[in-house]
């Protein structure tokens, strides 16, 4: 079976970095590129022969937010799945997230417990939403 495929998208290349490490102990996941923005992310999207099966994708970025860049991305390869790692706990990121067209909203605090459960859950077609949205989002989404 090939390996799912993801490519990491934060402006932060020590985040980037570590959280490749992380994933890259998973076995059926392969790390297949990387960028440190929205633009960067759309550009390099255009040059691989083969789409990643998801993108790990943050928010708050410089050129393209990762709001702005999953709407694109959706526009452009609807088949791509995404999960937003983001720090803001406000509804309304994860709701224009949804929006967007991401599968999923993981907050970075809970990255090291839930990352893999979050990659899971968005492989086989449902959507995540961090634990601490669970009052929010009683009846989930979508």
């Amino acid at each position: 079976m090939e390996p799912y495929s993801i490519f990491l998208v934060d402006d932060h290349a020590t985040f980037r970095e570590d959280l490749k490490k992380m994933l890259g102990e998973r076995e059926g996941l392969k790390i297949v590129g990387e960028a440190g923005d929205g633009l960067e992310l759309l550009d390099l999207l255009k040059e691989v022969k083969l789409p990643p099966h998801l993108i790990l994708l943050d928010i708050t970025m410089p050129k393209l937010s990762g709001i702005e860049a999953a709407s694109e991305i959706k526009k452009n390869y609807p088949d791509i799945k995404i999960l937003i790692l983001s720090m803001h706990r406000e509804k309304e990121y994860v709701e224009q997230a949804i929006s967007a067209g991401a599968e999923g909203y993981l907050l970075k605090d809970d990255i090291r417990r839930d990352v893999f459960s979050a990659i899971e859950r968005v492989r086989e077609g449902g959507v995540y939403i961090s634990p601490f949205f669970s009052q929010e989002f009683p009846n989930g989404l979508r």
